[in-house]
């Protein structure tokens, strides 16, 4: 997990000593909502004021009010909400996580779209995709059934983090990434690097890597209009509101049929009647409009079986 920067023995210092008059955390949370999609309820002030004491610090402002102004009217602060967004998001993720799902869209949805498609690029979005490891794992599905030999894919991953971006550029992975992946996989797809692991450049370029925020409808919008969409693991950190107009926004954008695929945590029953949850291949996926799912699983080349 990834918090603000400085040890924990600065950041008690800054959220200490800043100023901090009543209303201005929740005026600060309300723009961070605004901007950003994520939510801090009322009891998570302190995390909020820690994670962001770091920053006031740095700016040499005297109290969080002054880093308010600074966010809201500031036209140069562009910068500083990607130093904001690197504060607040969380990237703990690993490889092969909640891998049912993405294998019922390799093996069902894919076969599926890439024969309607007749040669046109299959689209896939995954977002936020924190430091890269879903993306990659979804590359990693994909080239084991040997659909990159057989159709046009083009997958996409994006984060709001600068930070994450950075690093999913670079491909390189500490063990609590591996946690999940079979060994048979981390030897064929990464290689040692003192001690760490790095991607091997044939997979990494499989994914195109691009920093979208979610609530920015520009960047949104030139994404949003894939078939296949991961979407896993942010809702939990949206207010209600965030999730409904970003939600929103997947069903004007995505074509139909289309498949959004978030956690295992996250519901969208209360959220939308556009996506049907549906299962598929012995996972659940919101599917947008009727997908003919009666097809049989695409045949997979002999090494998936030994994974």
């Amino acid at each position: 997990m990834t918090h603000g920067a400085g040890s924990s023995g600065f950041v008690r210092f800054g959220a200490d000593t800043l100023g901090l008059p009543g209303g201005v955390t929740t005026i600060l949370r309300d723009l961070i909502h605004e901007q950003l999609g994520l939510f801090h309820a009322d009891s998570h002030f302190d995390q909020l004021t820690e994670r962001l004491a770091p920053l006031v610090v740095q700016r040499g402002f005297e109290s969080f009010l002054d880093y308010y102004y600074l966010l809201k009217y500031d036209p140069q602060a562009r910068d500083e909400w990607d130093r904001v967004m690197d504060a607040l998001s969380v990237q703990e993720t690993y490889f092969w996580r909640e891998i049912d799902q993405i294998r019922a869209i390799v093996d069902v949805v894919v076969p599926h779209l890439v024969a309607n498609l007749r040669g046109a690029p299959l689209r896939i979005w995954s977002v936020p995709c924190a430091t890269g490891e879903e993306p990659l794992t979804i590359a990693m599905m994909l080239n084991e059934a040997g659909w990159f030999e057989r159709a046009s894919i083009r997958l996409t991953a994006s984060d709001a983090s600068p930070t994450a971006m950075e690093k999913a550029r670079v491909g390189r992975y500490g063990e609590r990434s591996f946690r999940n992946l079979p060994p048979a996989l981390r030897h064929r797809y990464f290689a040692r690097d003192a001690n760490f692991w790095r991607v091997t450049p044939e997979l990494h370029r499989r994914v195109e890597w691009e920093q979208v925020n979610l609530v920015n409808q520009e960047q949104f919008r030139r994404w949003a209009t894939a078939p296949i969409v991961f979407c896993r693991n942010v809702f939990i950190y949206f207010s209600d509101r965030s999730i409904q107009r970003t939600v929103r926004a997947f069903d004007e954008l995505m074509p139909t049929p289309a498949y959004l695929c978030v956690g295992a945590s996250e519901s969208l029953l209360r959220t939308t009647q556009s996506f049907d949850l549906q299962e598929i291949g012995g996972a659940f996926v919101y599917v947008k409009g009727k997908g003919d799912h009666s097809l049989a699983p695409a045949p997979t080349v002999e090494r998936v079986e030994r994974i």
